[in-house]
């Protein structure tokens, strides 16, 4: 299967996502047992080997390139 854990920073806020998609008030996710959600956040990065995506509080800037 191929479902990821997403975190917010550091913190691991979601297992076994099967569905995200970029919303305007955020990140929209689902898993396979619950309601989608919305996190307020924006996609930093994606890692499809370790199906890990990470995301950044809304409001939060980054120098590009910078990890």
């Amino acid at each position: 299967m191929c479902q990821a854990t997403v975190y917010l920073g550091d913190k691991e806020i979601a297992r076994e996502v099967t569905w995200l998609e970029p919303a305007e008030e955020g990140v929209r996710l689902a898993t396979f047992f619950e309601e989608p959600r919305v996190v307020p956040g924006r996609i930093r990065h994606i890692d499809f080997l370790k199906h890990r995506v990470v995301l950044e509080p809304l409001g939060e800037t980054t120098a590009e390139g910078a990890e």
